[in-house]
């Protein structure tokens, strides 16, 4: 039986056009995504003990044996990257509530110099990868890139905010265009989702809310 889902999306298929458009999201999500959760689940076929949820996968992963190590990293991270991405997107068009200009303030000076920042980080990324907003325990926030599908969560660090950089994401409408597809960004940010991830991260110490629904 396998342990983990391809999570469904909060939206229709053709929701976020004109910045994804209808075939790349369904390619994005069908094709890409379900690829790791398939290849995820079969790398754990070897491991019946090991039933942890994605998350706990990747914050534990120097505890697991080389070769499955080696699978949750690029498929579960993959599979984890992906699950967060769809829940920070938005058909509707949103302003970041009250209390994250209030936390960006001392973070960054103001939103719009966060969003400099972000543009920057994702616009000067080499390759395949993710641009992330990411809070440590102490509640300091972060803005930079990974490489391929790597996940802040073996860093200890919960992840608020991402965008994912891999040409499949974007390169049916924008072709080269990545910084194009990467202003457009910003229309389809679901804010309110990401403020319930620093809110819980705040009480918690962590954000589990779309893990939960990936696992």
């Amino acid at each position: 039986m396998d342990r983990h889902h391809l999570p469904s999306l909060r939206y229709a298929y053709d929701a976020l056009e004109p910045v994804m458009d209808e075939k790349t999201l369904f390619i994005h999500h069908q094709g890409h995504h379900r690829g790791y959760v398939d290849k995820l689940n079969e790398a754990l076929q070897e491991y019946p003990d090991i039933d942890w949820p994605v998350d706990e996968l990747l914050i534990r992963v120097n505890e697991l044996p080389p070769k499955l190590g080696k699978a949750v990293r690029t498929q579960g991270g993959g599979h984890a990257n992906h699950s967060l991405f769809w829940t920070v997107l938005s058909p509707v068009q949103q302003d970041p509530p009250e209390t994250l200009l209030k936390v960006f303030s001392p973070h960054f000076g103001s939103y719009e110099q966060f969003r400099k920042r972000f543009t920057e980080v994702a616009s000067s990324h080499f390759g395949s990868g993710w641009a992330w907003l990411c809070a440590d325990k102490r509640g300091q926030l972060s803005v930079f890139s990974t490489k391929d599908h790597e996940s802040p969560l073996s860093h200890g660090l919960t992840p608020l905010l991402v965008l994912d950089l891999w040409e499949h994401a974007y390169y049916l409408k924008h072709q080269n265009r990545r910084p194009e597809f990467i202003e457009s960004f910003w229309k389809i940010v679901n804010w309110e989702e990401v403020a319930s991830r620093w809110e819980e991260h705040r009480a918690l110490g962590v954000s589990r809310r779309e893990w939960l629904v990936a696992s």
